[in-house]
């Protein structure tokens, strides 16, 4: 009996962790991290549309290195640094002790969290990478990561197999992406009462059309993905870059890609606003409180 005592009693003491005014801090900057990789993304995607910017890669490597060249710029690596480990901190309270929402708990919503935790944290240590040789170089390009990676498990025994999995996953989660988005499911996640019905609805636009156009990202990206498995060939596998530039190869033309790489920089604009109004825990109310409604939740 003592035993279940403890265990529930550390249970209650990581969720106040995890729902602390620090975690909630570590939320909102880290949001605030991705909001400035997915507008730089955004924006060298645009200007690659219309046929500039090709010198550089359109993905979160390329969005780093510009960071790099700005004034000041290792200043800035190192906040983005420190916003990219905040958002990785964040995820891993979340995949460990369940989300501040409602069906926060659900298995589900865990793994996806701890699957984001170590997503920002690959791209945290990217980024310290860049910083410690000068701020312009120093990070892989994406596309180069993606043949490299993808060849060294199709090596593996079963790798094909794995590679396939991978690929078919992440163009399902697009899809998911896609489908959420267009019902607008992030709204569950914000505090939507203190908004004006105008700012109201241009956080929905940003949200639908940057969840879209991150949804059908990601569905290419799997896509290519899946046919580097089909044919066992690591070169079909392509990151950001080269999935957004395959976009202007379509009979849709150079639009297409336009029309991505403003998506992308909407849903950085959308990560500014899910920053500001993202629902977060009553530090006032009593702890005893907090479990209880994460509990009913």
């Amino acid at each position: 009996m003592a035993i279940d005592n403890g265990g529930a009693q550390a249970k209650t003491r990581g969720q106040r962790v995890a729902d602390s005014r620090a975690m909630e801090v570590a939320s909102r900057v880290g949001l605030c991290a991705r909001g400035v990789i997915y507008v730089l993304v955004g924006l060298l995607a645009v200007r690659i549309g219309f046929g500039g910017g090709s010198d550089k890669e359109a993905d979160r490597s390329g969005a780093v290195r510009t960071i790099g060249e700005q004034s000041y710029g290792q200043v800035l690596l190192w906040a983005l640094v420190v916003g990219l480990a905040a958002m990785a901190l964040w995820r891993l309270s979340e995949a460990a002790f369940g989300q501040a929402t409602e069906g926060g708990d659900k298995w589900t919503r865990r793994l996806g969290s701890l699957g984001l935790a170590v997503f920002y944290l690959v791209i945290c240590i990217g980024v310290v990478q860049t910083a410690l040789v000068g701020g312009s170089g120093g990070a892989r390009g994406g596309d180069e990561s993606s043949k490299d990676y993808t060849a060294r498990v199709l090596e593996w025994p079963y790798g094909r197999v794995l590679v396939g999995v991978f690929g078919a996953v992440l163009a399902i989660v697009g899809v998911v992406i896609v489908v959420r988005s267009l019902m607008r499911k992030f709204e569950k996640n914000l505090r939507t009462e203190r908004m004006s019905q105008t700012t109201r609805r241009i956080v929905a636009a940003l949200g639908i059309i940057g969840g879209v156009a991150c949804g059908v990202v990601a569905v290419a990206t799997g896509l290519f993905v899946l046919l580097a498995a089909v044919r066992f060939d690591a070169s079909e596998a392509k990151g950001l870059d080269e999935t957004l530039r395959s976009f202007a190869d379509t009979p849709a033309g150079p639009v297409l890609l336009i029309a991505a790489a403003v998506g992308l920089l909407l849903f950085g604009l959308y990560s500014f606003c899910e920053a500001r109004w993202r629902i977060a825990p009553e530090h006032d109310a009593p702890a005893e409180q907090q479990v209880r409604s994460r509990g009913a939740g």
